[in-house]
């Protein structure tokens, strides 16, 4: 199974992860597990192509792990989608666990409970960025939906010292879900369900259960993918259908 197979890259990266103490990480956990995950082989990890350092090079091509900035992405992606395949990964923290460590010892000094936080739907915001890319052939995305504890240091402003506190490290704890987009059909999938056969921005955005905001910009995008289209106004709102 994929999730076992995501277990063993994150027990793989943990147990060789340096434990030297506060500030020793460079590479970011998530970053790193999910590269290990994508291509097993350490030998094929940040391999130096065009000018550029892939994250990683496999047998489907290179995996670059994103997890915000894509207009970062520009340069990589003009020198190697003539020549290769690649596939960006944007991982995204669906439910996660506080934790605050003591600067000085390294201790965890206080665990939180778990909760939900992130979207699925943050991709598209970092996708307007890479819009010009998105028609490539060349070019695929996964959305690694996880779980994961977050650890920030009690370095920060305040009696409790959290206030502006410093985020150390995210270590994942399971793959919850995969979004495979190869193809422009596979934007569909992100159509939430209950819309109803037009609909407009805040219409999507309460079934999406996302703002207003990040509707607009995911709805631009699939309208470029061909998922939906415009077929008008009301007021200052466009309105959708759906091509499916």
């Amino acid at each position: 199974m994929e999730n076992d197979q995501f277990r063993q890259a994150r027990d793989f990266v943990l147990q060789n992860r340096r434990r030297d103490g506060i500030g020793t990480l460079g590479e970011k956990t998530i970053h790193a597990v999910l590269k290990r995950y994508y291509e097993p082989y350490g030998d094929n990890h940040e391999i130096s192509l065009g000018g550029f350092v892939a994250d990683a090079v496999g047998e489907d091509g290179i995996y670059e792990i994103q997890t915000r900035q894509f207009d970062k992405l520009k340069p990589k992606l003009a020198a190697f989608l003539p020549v290769c395949h690649v596939t960006v990964v944007y991982p995204v923290v669906v439910r996660k666990r506080l934790n605050w460590i003591d600067p000085q010892t390294g201790e965890i000094v206080q665990q939180g409970r778990w909760f939900r936080c992130g979207s699925a739907y943050s991709f598209f915001p970092e996708l307007y960025r890479i819009r010009s890319f998105l028609q490539e052939p060349n070019l695929s995305f996964r959305v690694a939906e996880l779980t994961a504890e977050e650890y920030r240091l009690l370095n920060g402003c305040g009696v409790q010292k959290k206030n502006h506190a410093e985020k150390y490290d995210r270590i994942p704890e399971s793959l919850q879900r995969e979004w495979k987009l190869e193809r422009r059909a596979d934007f569909a999938a992100f159509l939430p369900d209950g819309l109803p056969e037009t609909f407009d921005s805040s219409v999507f955005a309460k079934a999406a259960r996302i703002s207003r905001s990040a509707a607009q910009v995911t709805l631009l995008i699939l309208a470029e993918q061909g998922t939906v289209r415009r077929i008008g106004k009301q007021g200052n709102a466009y309105l959708y259908e759906t091509c499916i």
